[in-house]
């Protein structure tokens, strides 16, 4: 964020880091080198203001977390969310019910915000300037999926509670981990 006068965002994700992490990290440099800093994560909430202070929204998530469990997601296909906005992403699949009962658990209290979209759950590969260069990265991503050998699942043990530092660039907080089986 260029202005510190203003409040950050903040955001709750569940970064992958195996193979398929991996993948999706290249993948981006490949398709927009300025964001190839940007680790490979599914959202659970999506960047909001809070509602009271960061310790306030600390307490409620530790307290929220204690009734999920660790987890196995499926990624499905590679998708766009055009006309809406160009980003291409590929989609969970199984177990995506999971992460939107997160999402409405988590979306209270001083994390709760009036979400400008309807939350789905996916792991973003690029988020473009205009939508033909979304168009074209859809094509290569989707070509890339194609021929991917890796594993297509990836395990959800834990979520990290993130704070915007400036424009696209993120300060993990703090990590809480879910339950165990």
């Amino acid at each position: 964020m260029s202005d510190s006068s203003k409040p950050p965002h903040y955001a709750l994700v569940s970064y992958l880091r195996g193979p398929i992490g991996k993948f999706i990290e290249q993948l981006r440099a490949e398709l927009d080198p300025e964001q190839a800093h940007l680790a490979a994560h599914v959202t659970v909430l999506p960047p909001r203001l809070l509602k009271g202070s960061e310790t306030d929204a600390l307490h409620s998530l530790a307290s929220l977390a204690m009734h999920f469990k660790r987890f196995q997601v499926t990624f499905g296909d590679v998708d766009s969310f055009a006309p809406a906005s160009p980003t291409v992403f590929i989609r969970a699949s199984h177990s995506a019910g999971r992460f939107r009962d997160m999402h409405e658990a988590f979306n209270r209290g001083p994390l709760s915000t009036e979400e400008p979209w309807p939350y789905v759950p996916h792991l973003t590969i690029v988020k473009t300037e205009d939508f033909a260069a979304a168009a074209q990265a859809l094509d290569i991503a989707r070509q890339h999926w194609a021929t991917f050998r890796g594993n297509r699942f990836a395990r959800i043990e834990e979520l990290t509670f993130v704070r915007e530092a400036e424009a696209n660039r993120w300060i993990d907080v703090h990590t809480i981990r879910l339950r165990s089986e």
